[in-house]
């Protein structure tokens, strides 16, 4: 599975941004997914995920009411919508795929795939 992460940018703090993971070579339908982020000198950590069939979502305690995860399987994408956003979500984000079943795992070494990044900027 190839993932290509879109839709990063710089944004002022209480704005939005969308980004879209979009998945080739491989059906998205039988992973579950992540997003994960991170920071300058900081430890990737994750974000928000969801199940396979998009039954599940959990989210980082900091991002709750924020943040939206959700996903489309005919059309291979998985999107995280960033509402209200801090100057303390500025980081590169990844979106990443791992076999279903595992209950949406915190720990990034458990994921099987991965995206390039995107780098989301939020100014205060």
């Amino acid at each position: 599975v190839q993932l290509q992460a879109s839709g990063g940018g710089l944004v002022q703090a209480g704005g939005s941004l969308r980004l879209s993971c979009a998945a080739s070579g491989r059906t998205l339908s039988i992973y579950d997914m992540g997003w994960f982020r991170q920071a300058l000198r900081k430890d990737r950590e994750f974000v928000a995920g969801i199940t396979w069939g998009g039954g599940m979502t959990k989210y980082v305690d900091s991002v709750k009411g924020r943040f939206t995860i959700s996903r489309n399987n005919a059309e291979n994408t998985v999107y995280l919508q960033m509402n209200g956003l801090k100057p303390e979500d500025t980081a590169v984000y990844y979106c990443a795929a791992v076999r279903a079943g595992l209950g949406l795992p915190l720990i990034r070494n458990l994921y099987d795939y991965w995206g390039q990044g995107t780098q989301v900027t939020v100014s205060s």
